[in-house]
Formats: C-alpha cells, structure tokens, sequence
C-alpha cells in the first residue's frame, strides 16, 4: 500500500507566477482548476492540477489533455539551433577529414572539403527531422535549452509532421529570414513553418 499524500503542500501557478505552499484545505479554498499548475516539493516539475493522483482524487478532475501554455521564445531556439550546428559538424567534420587523408588526389580532397557545404545541412535537416518526431520531441540542442516540439495539444508529432515542419523551414528562411519574425507577433511563438505544419515549439519546463 502507498502511504498517503494528503499533508502534502502544493505550490500554486497564479498570474503566472509560484505562491504557497498551500495545503490542500487552501487549495479548496482557491478553487483550483484541473489546468491550473502546482507542485509538491517531492515534483521534478510543475504539473496540472489532474494531472496529479491525489488532487484528482480529491477534487474529481478528469485526466485531460495538457494544453501548452508557455513556448520557447526566438532566442531560445536560436542558441538550440547553434548548439545543433555545433553537433553535427562536430560528426561530419572528423569523416571528412579522416576520408580526405586516404585520398591521394589534391582535386579530389577539394572536392571533400566543399562537398561540406552540401552534406552538413543535408544530415541537420534529417537530425532534425528524427529527433522532433522521437520520445524526446527535441534535438539534443532543444534538450540543452529545454525546449521541444509538439502538435498543438502537446502531443508527440508524427515522422510526416516533421518531415513536413523542416522542409517548410524553407519558407521561413526565403526571403531574409522572414518567417522567423513571425514569432515576435503570435502569442504562441510559432514561426512561419510551425504554422503551416501545427506545431509548437514548448518549453519543457514552466520555470
């Protein structure tokens, strides 16, 4: 048998903001909702209300979709694009050279060396296409950061999703970036390729 929660304390996400600890008694009093978000010092994270057994045994929320309420801002995602940048040629780089000392011809280890500017983009594009739609819902640059990607309730994407999010990046960076802008005028930061595929780009953590 599992001992008993009931003396827990809860802090509780008011104007977007932690207050409390309040116990459950107060939290009555407050009338919690089932979206509203709180946390136990034994809690990781901040969850909603239903989404912790014992409040939703106390107060009778139902287990719910979690809808995403705060979003990864533009410069967020900028430090995990350079962060993914760094990873992967950080993997091509080394091939490239270790394949260039085993060719002989000058004009062939040229042709290694720019064929860089093609490869790189091309393995970014399918890294991130993998890891968006994995277990994680993030490369491991949006892990770092602490951010990830999901549909518009939250949810997992679909390998189809991603595929489809990442090649409409190319209309957010056609022409001068401009797509990107888009998320400094939408309260979900979405910019001109999450739009079109309905995605987001969360925060994993409230705080």
């Amino acid at each position: 048998m599992q001992p008993s929660n009931k003396g827990n304390t809860y802090l509780l996400v008011i104007n977007g903001k932690p207050e409390g600890p309040y116990s459950i008694e107060q939290l009555k009093a407050l009338k919690i909702k089932p979206a509203d978000f709180v946390r136990t010092e034994g809690m990781d994270d901040y969850k909603q209300a239903h989404e912790v057994a014992e409040l939703r045994e106390l107060f009778g929320f139902k287990k719910e979709a979690v809808i995403p309420q705060y979003f990864g801002s533009f410069d967020q995602r900028l430090t995990a694009s350079a962060l993914d940048w760094f990873f992967v040629l950080l993997v091509c780089v080394p091939i490239a050279f270790i394949v260039s000392v085993f060719i002989q011809d000058q004009a062939q280890r040229i042709m290694v060396a720019f064929s860089l500017a093609v490869i790189v983009p091309l393995v970014k594009i399918i890294y991130h296409i993998v890891m968006e739609c994995s277990a994680k819902q993030a490369t491991f640059g949006k892990q770092l950061i602490r951010i990830k990607v999901c549909d518009m309730e939250g949810k997992r994407i679909s390998f189809g999703r991603s595929l489809w999010r990442n090649v409409a990046k190319l209309f957010s960076v056609a022409p001068f970036f401009l797509g990107y802008i888009f998320s400094f005028f939408n309260k979900t930061q979405q910019c001109m390729h999450d739009m079109l595929a309905g995605t987001l780009v969360m925060k994993d953590r409230l705080f």
